[in-house]
């Protein structure tokens, strides 16, 4: 039986989860309060500190207990963190800024399989919510090395990559659809781009593609933003396997983890620009009971 428990404060515009295994402990961003979170499922212990600007993610940096990898504003940054609450985390290093004189942020990073980063950017949000589109785009770190791999992305969201099908999933929220590409794990690079899942062929008649994971069996589990649900997906058939609707409109994103990867944690907004978000909307959510489990996050190799 699928459980959906909520297990943190609401935030703002939570995004960017990521299981620690060797923490047992979950992270996740909030881009509108410029906050790096962490929550051990353990303790029920929810901590925070405050970063000097808008965060679109965090991703810890392999063989380091208290350093992460963050995008804030435009720029590509290590910070070091004892995951104290409010205790104040550092810049260590800054490994690069992208998209310099415009007023676009990085959203949603990820490391693939071998530890290479990839997050990419949206274009300038207004106050009511709109974007504009085609200003952004998408980058692989490969240590300190930047690259951009994809142009006129509109909202960079939704990374994940199955080996087994030499595929990387990934989502520009406004196309409506989901990305695959063709995956090389021994360079990184990505080729012949393919649409699948288009939303309203599938019924899907409220919400955008926001972030995704991908369990053991090849299948995505896709946050829809203003839509109150994660969607479970066969990229490979292109069908809807389940619906599991989520407490809060604005889903953003999820990722497995516990000590077995077979819980769903997610992360949600609450953000005014259609109508008042009320608790539990901005909550982090735990949900059991789905009969799958994901794989290990993965670490950034600096």
């Amino acid at each position: 039986m699928v459980k959906v428990q909520k297990i943190t404060e609401e935030v703002a515009l939570g995004e960017g989860p990521h299981w620690d295994h060797d923490q047992q402990a979950l992270y996740f961003v909030s881009i509108r309060d410029k906050t790096i979170n962490k929550y051990v499922p353990a303790t029920g212990i929810h901590t925070k500190t405050t970063l000097d600007g808008r965060v679109g993610f965090m991703v810890p940096v392999e063989g380091k207990s208290d350093e992460f990898v963050v995008g804030v504003e435009r720029k590509f940054l290590v910070v070091k963190w004892d995951g104290a609450d409010g205790s104040p985390a550092t810049v260590v290093k800054e490994i690069g800024e992208v998209e310099k004189g415009t007023k676009n942020r990085i959203n949603d990073g990820k490391a693939d399989p071998r530890g290479r980063l990839f997050a990419g950017t949206m274009g300038h949000e207004d106050p009511r919510g709109d974007v504009l589109h085609e200003q952004g785009a998408l980058y692989r770190l490969d240590g300190t090395k930047i690259t951009q791999v994809a142009d006129k992305i509109s909202i960079s969201n939704g990374l994940a990559w199955d080996l087994k099908e030499k595929a990387f999933y990934y989502s520009d929220s406004l196309e409506h659809c989901i990305r695959r590409y063709d995956y090389d794990v021994e360079t990184g690079n990505i080729s012949k781009l393919k649409y699948f899942f288009d939303f309203k062929k599938h019924g899907i008649t409220e919400g955008v593609p926001d972030g995704t994971t991908i369990d053991t069996d090849g299948n995505l589990w896709v946050a829809v933003f203003n839509g109150s649900c994660i969607l479970h997906i066969d990229p490979r058939t292109d069908t809807l396997l389940q619906k599991v609707p989520i407490p809060a409109k604005q889903v953003t994103s999820a990722t497995f983890g516990g000590p077995n990867y077979d819980i769903l944690f997610v992360t949600t907004a609450s953000l005014n620009i259609d109508g008042e978000q009320k608790p539990p909307c901005g909550a982090t959510f735990m949900v059991t009971g789905l009969g799958v489990k994901g794989h290990p996050n993965v670490n950034f190799k600096l």
